[in-house]
């Protein structure tokens, strides 16, 4: 019998490790597209818990933060803007997202984010509500099963009402 495979623990996981927050790790699958690798998830969970998208934004007082809403919402940027303190904010630009974040399109988490550059990071009230939610661990096709207020603690994150339905016109 062949060895198994044992996935190698991402950045974010030995962060959460130093930090002592619990965490259980998830695994989705990939497929190639060109140089890069895509998520192949068809739903917005994953054994009943939300899985959550990191978004890079860049606000005009605050310069970058980050949203944090489920994958079947989508951000207001008004609500957001305000809840940040900004004017308006805005998404950053896809070849500008690596070097503002330091993660790749599918790979942003907010603990890694955090860990890196310490920008301010919103959690929609959905997740203040929830059990445990589903988010990236740094690489894709892995995530975590966390509590959210213990990931919030620990990205000194702020909960506030900015995932809407549909998106703004």
């Amino acid at each position: 019998m062949g060895k198994k495979k044992k996935i190698q623990k991402t950045l974010v996981e030995k962060i959460l490790d130093k930090e002592k927050v619990a965490y259980e790790p998830m695994t989705f699958p990939t497929q190639a597209e060109g140089d890069t690798q895509e998520l192949v998830n068809d739903g917005s969970e994953k054994d009943g818990y939300k899985i959550y998208k990191t978004l890079v934004l860049t606000g005009n007082k605050t310069g970058p933060l980050v949203g944090m809403v489920a994958l079947d919402k989508h951000l207001s940027y008004k609500m957001l803007a305000k809840l940040s303190g900004n004017k308006k904010v805005g998404m950053v630009p896809l070849k500008d997202l690596v070097k503002t974040s330091g993660f790749e399109h599918g790979a942003n988490s907010p603990v890694g984010i955090h860990s890196l550059h310490n920008y301010p990071i919103f959690f929609d009230t959905e997740a203040d509500e929830a059990d445990k939610i589903i988010v990236s661990a740094g690489k894709i096709g892995q995530s975590i099963l966390v509590e959210p207020h213990d990931l919030a603690k620990a990205v000194n994150a702020t909960f506030g009402t900015f995932a809407v339905e549909e998106p703004e016109s």
